[in-house]
């Protein structure tokens, strides 16, 4: 087996990084021309690079996913106005670990995947049936659940998450099983909980704003600068409540603190142009 990459390691700078602009005006007709910029890039790349996944080892289908990840994050900038900025890099542990993400949309998808060495995603099976994405997540062995399965969905979890834990993956999960919009009360599973106990790895929570910038349930978006966070890590061994409480709280005041930067942070800049 080929060993991880690590990841980036942080610019020196970053840890003085002063606050991240104010959300600035919302857009919906550069919201409509990324969307279709990005259909057409996922298009481009399942229909080309699909098929060769069957004959491609996992780590290079990882690398054409985080190629995928960072060419939509350049659109959303260009195209929308929508940076990102990625803090903590530091706090992700080395080798196996849980990484429990808020979450709020999908750019933190897009921002997280190229920041991990060896990341596998919790997520519902339906995504791997899709022609062609469906063999990317199924090549990068994703873990896929039915979440219509009840508890039994926490030992499909379980019986997919071993062996990444053997291998020093790191395993990400959204707490919440689900987006939330900015604002809705948070409700944690006992998904995260539950890996955590039985797979005794460190859990990096990670905190997000990126729900201001990329609401839910809307073509419109808010330029500006949104940020993903990597908090301190939750060594192992604590008991299930207590994790829980720790991580909830941990999550829930780190966004709540990025959010309030985006809503009521310095005057944004321009965005920048295509």
């Amino acid at each position: 087996m080929t060993a991880p990459r690590p990841a980036a390691p942080v610019p020196a700078s970053e840890t003085d990084r002063p606050p991240a602009p104010r959300a600035g005006k919302t857009v919906w007709k550069r919201a409509a021309v990324f969307n279709v910029a990005q259909s057409a890039l996922v298009f481009l790349v399942t229909i080309v690079a699909g098929p060769l996944t069957l004959f491609m080892k996992r780590e290079t289908v990882r690398d054409v996913a985080n190629w995928w990840c960072r060419a939509n994050l350049k659109l959303l900038r260009l195209i929308v106005g929508i940076d990102l900025e990625v803090r903590g890099l530091e706090n992700i542990p080395k080798g196996g670990a849980l990484v429990a993400v808020k979450h709020q949309s999908a750019l933190e998808t897009f921002g997280l995947m190229p920041q991990l060495p060896d990341p596998t995603f919790v997520l519902k099976r339906e995504l791997t049936w899709l022609p062609f994405f469906g063999w990317f997540l199924i090549r990068m062995k994703m873990i896929a659940i039915d979440r219509k399965a009840g508890s039994e969905a926490l030992t499909q979890i379980l019986k997919q998450a071993e062996p990444a834990a053997r291998e020093g993956r790191q395993i990400v999960i959204y707490p919440e099983g689900t987006r939330r919009a900015v604002g809705e009360p948070a409700r944690y599973k006992l998904g995260v909980s539950f890996l955590y106990e039985r797979l005794g790895l460190p859990c990096a929570p990670v905190a997000i704003n990126a729900g201001v910038f990329w609401p839910k349930g809307t073509l419109r978006r808010r330029q500006g600068r949104a940020v993903i966070e990597f908090l301190e890590p939750i060594p192992p061994g604590l008991d299930r409540d207590t994790f829980q409480k720790i991580l909830k709280e941990r999550i829930e005041n780190a966004s709540a603190t990025l959010i309030d930067e985006a809503l009521h942070g310095p005057t944004p800049v321009g965005p920048p142009r295509p």
